[in-house]
């Protein structure tokens, strides 16, 4: 068997990182592409390696030297047109090595597991091509396939049908044919291709021919989890150095990110809260059935959204603002902030790390779950001389609640003290009590008006793409200052319509909510399980747990990652939490959070 790496082509879309280089000279965490996928060769048994060079060919073949000596047998063979041609007319100037062994054909810019060639190579069908179930980071040839593993059909970009993404494959751009389909059909129809369609074309185009002629099985291997990237700028240069990152690497890539893990397909993130259980397949389809007409029209400005936030909570229009997620709300509420601010530890980072250390006058409750009241805070703050006291509630990461009646308390507290008393019931809905805890009502509000409740429509229910949150009060003068610093247009036609049709799946969320307490006890119970693991109750979507023995909160962490692709929130960085190991754990649904149940038990 031989091997044929494509590597003529100029790598454009990459920019800086190609100026000097062609793309497999590109560096992923140190380690170049063509170095990975050579390594990755000399554990085969190869009769030689034939690599296609073109844009900077010669820095290559000078990098490559003789480093590989005794492991591989390299050639090379240059397209001399590179610019003006594509992989098909590279293809075609080796198809007399082609057609002398079996051959594995590979892309140069793609980086995947070691895996991935034992796997192609030891499959018993002469005719493989390697795919991956379609993703939505995808992007190039999809192929079709029967039941037998048959590849029915090659899909080109222009063909390309979002309709039918749940019957797609993305081929991964590596081969195994056989030396017998390399001669008698496939250099055959390369040739005759390429005299009458030119070369300014794809090799896959041939592969489209030949399947569509039913001459041939050309069997599809899924590679089901194993990791694989194809890169073609930037972009994707990011994504792959964070998935092929060391082990000791990859947490921290993760974690910088803040998000976006929908270009992780086979993450399971519990360490973002959402609610799992909203919103439904109904609401959905009714955003999708306007997205045409949403993508193509400017939102509504300030004044409008705030009449549709005050409708969504039942409150007064000029009590409330909209914000781009409650953290644009966060940035704006506390820059505001005069005087000292009290602040219970360990809490939602969002706040404090808006405020100068000096501004801050702590409170860390001394319980081992880190309980605390109402009373824990009236007692504190007593004799602090604060301006504003921060609650959040249910709390992050403890899962502390402190129940309406008692919040009201602290609230008349703080108003009899001249101090803003600040909620944030992102939670709220989560608690036990229900919807019915929250405090977005205008005349809790019109009572308290020292009072200002903040709620991330993200976490509660379920939307974090459409970026929500609300702040209310009726200190209508600090509402004013709030609009007027966030932009007009703060956010999109999409959320907008979210908070339009909401009303109508209003009993569904709370049929939503009571689906999530069920699965909240279910999961505690299974959590409660892991010897290892004391778990603090909580009436939020998530649990802090705190590690007994076995593991640092640090090595559970990086170790579900590594190993399950799983993210949870090690909690060591939190102010109060230092030295604990305790870890927060996102409440997920039922088959996902039996997931992790599962790779806990195995650790």
């Amino acid at each position: 068997m031989q091997a044929i790496i494509l590597a003529a082509g100029m790598g454009r879309r990459l920019g800086e990182h190609t100026r000097e280089n062609t793309k497999c000279m590109v560096p992923v965490n140190g380690v170049r592409l063509i170095d990975r996928v050579l390594t990755q060769l000399s554990a085969l048994s190869l009769q030689r390696v034939i690599i296609v060079v073109g844009y900077k060919g010669r820095n290559l073949i000078d990098y490559i030297g003789d480093r590989y000596n005794g492991r591989l047998h390299i050639e090379y063979a240059e397209n001399p047109i590179y610019d003006k041609t594509n992989n098909i007319y590279s293809l075609s100037i080796v198809k007399e090595q082609l057609q002398q062994d079996d051959t594995l054909l590979i892309e140069s810019d793609l980086i995947f597991s070691d895996a991935l060639f034992p796997m192609i190579v030891s499959n018993p069908n002469p005719n493989v091509a390697l795919v991956a179930k379609y993703e939505p980071w995808m992007d190039g040839t999809m192929v079709r396939i029967d039941a037998d593993d048959n590849i029915v059909s090659f899909v080109p970009r222009k063909a390309f049908n979002y309709a039918e993404v749940s019957h797609y494959y993305k081929t991964v751009n590596i081969y195994k044919f056989s030396k017998d389909f390399l001669r008698q059909v496939y250099v055959p129809f390369l040739t005759a291709y390429s005299e009458v369609m030119g070369n300014n074309d794809y090799y896959e185009q041939v592969l489209r021919v030949v399947t569509a002629l039913d001459r041939v099985e050309m069997k599809a291997l899924d590679i089901g989890d194993e990791r694989w990237y194809e890169i073609d700028d930037a972009q994707d240069l990011d994504i792959a150095s964070a998935i092929f990152a060391p082990d000791e690497q990859r947490l921290a890539m993760y974690g910088a990110r803040y998000g976006g893990y929908w270009r992780f397909p086979h993450l399971l993130d519990f360490c973002y809260l959402v609610n799992p259980y909203f919103p439904t397949r109904r609401m959905k389809d009714e955003m999708q059935a306007n997205f045409d007409e949403l993508l193509t029209q400017y939102p509504s400005g300030m004044a409008v959204n705030s009449l549709l936030a005050a409708k969504y909570f039942g409150v007064r229009r000029e009590h409330i603002v909209v914000g781009n997620g409650a953290a644009e709300l966060i940035k704006s509420l506390m820059e505001r902030a005069t005087g000292r601010v009290g602040v219970v530890y360990p809490t939602f980072e969002e706040y404090p790390h808006r405020l100068p250390k000096d501004k801050i006058e702590p409170f860390m409750p001394q319980t081992d779950d880190l309980h605390y009241t109402a009373d824990d805070l009236m007692s504190h703050f007593e004799t602090k001389d604060i301006d504003t006291l921060l609650l959040v509630n249910p709390d992050n990461p403890s899962g502390n609640y402190i129940a309406k009646a008692d919040v009201l308390r602290l609230a008349h507290w703080c108003n009899r003290r001249g101090v803003r008393l600040v909620v944030d019931e992102s939670f709220v809905d989560f608690a036990d009590a229900g919807c019915d805890a929250s405090l977005l009502h205008d005349d809790l509000l019109t009572a308290h008006s020292s009072l200002v409740v903040m709620k991330s429509i993200s976490k509660s229910y379920g939307v974090p793409g459409l970026r929500l949150g609300v702040l209310a009060s009726s200190d209508k003068e600090l509402v004013e200052a709030v609009k007027k610093d966030v932009a007009i247009w703060n956010i999109n036609s999409f959320a907008e319509f979210y908070m339009q049709i909401f009303n109508k799946y209003e009993s569904n969320y709370r049929e939503a909510c009571v689906k999530f307490r069920a699965e909240r006890e279910r999961f505690a119970g299974l959590l409660g399980q892991i010897s290892w693991l004391r778990v603090i109750p909580s009436q939020a979507n998530y649990f802090l747990c705190q590690l007994t023995d076995r593991h640092t909160s640090g090595q559970l962490t990086e170790q579900l990652l590594n190993r399950f692709n799983i993210l949870i929130k090690d909690c060591d960085s939190k102010t109060g939490l230092a030295g604990r190991n305790m870890v927060r754990i996102a409440i997920r649904d039922a088959h996902d959070n039996d997931m992790l149940i599962k790779a806990l038990k195995q650790l």
